[in-house]
């Protein structure tokens, strides 16, 4: 099922419809946007028709069940046992951290992430006039860690919050059980809130830890959000969800949700979350036997073509963090090469920070034949 080509385009569809707005060019293989070139599972398309037939719909609200679906998968995929009255549902992710950054914190402020890392977040510090601290991540042979001695000294008397990517978008770590109980430690001992981003969580290729799990001390400085949109490629139905112990950081949260009007979601977006999460799991192992397949190939490729293209496997995401610098171009020629030569659309990884310079994020999501074509215009100029 994963081998299906699906044509994409004309259907108001960012990845392919958005290419020429984006990148000034038309005609580009898409492999960048962050969601996956394969069908929704049936189970979900099934729910959704059904739904469909009933022919009305007006405003929905999360039932009983949504709140108990959430809370079994936590258990039964990540071994997290949370109450349903920690949950509160949003219209995505980016949003929450938004509405979050504007609870948690006051103007002038101080939040701290960890660069490189998913681009939307500099916007949402930004626009709510939150100062930006880098913690930048240390990189060996692909592999990257969290500088904790720099996190330690970037912090001050003005910093309210850091934010967690994990598992981390672009470099594909799965951080350790260890490395959060360390990150948490220096959290707790400076007043930090944890907003963590958790929603690559349920695709990974090893044990995920979610950050609040780790101990009652930790849950209690620790906002979650996440969703089922990355997990089973639902991300244009808008129905995400924050998971928080602290009372007081939940009620903060959600009356800037609600003066936002951030909390009314679609009532496909629930029926979609609720199909996902009763019965998508098959579905969602088998999609990972698939993309690991991907990734390897994506490896044993280049290796082949002997490219001057790097990665580090992921430990968890379809998103590859592609390496350039063994080219000798400077980055602004890669990207050139990339759009005109090799006719191909990857995220720009100066956009996820400074660190970001000569990398590019691939998207390997997609059918087997499809990658090998994007890759083949990739091996040929580079």
């Amino acid at each position: 099922m994963f081998d299906e080509i699906v044509n994409r385009k004309g259907t108001s569809c960012a990845k392919y419809d958005a290419l020429e707005t984006y990148f000034g060019y038309s005609d580009l293989q898409p492999l960048w946007v962050a969601d996956m070139d394969f069908k929704t599972p049936d189970v979900i398309n099934e729910a959704i028709i059904k739904r469909a037939q009933h022919g009305v719909y007006g405003y929905a609200k999360p039932s009983t069940k949504t709140y108990n679906l959430v809370k079994e998968w936590m258990h039964k995929r990540h071994s997290w046992q949370i109450d349903t009255s920690w949950i509160s549902f949003c219209n995505g992710v980016v949003p929450a951290y938004s509405a979050a950054i504007e609870a948690l914190s006051e103007e002038d402020d101080e939040i701290i992430v960890q660069t490189p890392v998913y681009f939307p977040l500099f916007n949402s510090i930004k626009n709510n006039n939150r100062k930006i601290v880098r913690n930048s991540l240390k990189e060996n042979n692909g592999y990257y860690t969290m500088d904790l001695e720099d996190l330690k000294n970037k912090i001050t008397s003005k910093s309210k919050i850091l934010v967690l990517c994990s598992p981390h978008n672009p470099v594909g770590r799965l951080w350790k059980k260890e490395e959060l109980e360390e990150l948490a430690k220096i959290c707790l001992e400076n007043n930090l809130i944890i907003i963590s981003d958790e929603i690559h969580a349920d695709l990974v290729f090893d044990k995920f830890t979610p950050m609040a799990s780790l101990s009652k001390e930790i849950s209690n400085i620790t906002l979650t959000l996440n969703s089922a949109g990355k997990t089973f490629n639902i991300a244009g139905l808008n129905c995400a969800y924050t998971i928080c112990e602290n009372k007081e950081i939940k009620e903060k949260l959600d009356k800037e949700l609600a003066k936002r009007e951030l909390n009314s979601i679609n009532v496909f977006g629930f029926t979609a979350l609720e199909a996902a999460y009763e019965f998508g799991e098959e579905w969602l192992e088998e999609l990972k036997i698939y993309l690991k397949k991907n990734i390897e190939f994506t490896k044993n490729y280049l290796s082949k073509c002997n490219s001057k293209v790097q990665f580090f496997e992921p430990e968890a995401t379809y998103l590859l963090w592609l390496n350039f610098k063994n080219t000798g171009l400077k980055h602004k020629e890669i990207k050139n090469m990339l759009f005109e030569k090799s006719q191909i659309a990857l995220n720009d990884g100066r956009s996820f920070g400074v660190e970001g310079d000569s990398y590019f994020r691939l998207n390997c999501a997609l059918p087997t034949s499809e990658l090998e074509k994007g890759l083949s215009k990739i091996v040929t100029y580079f």
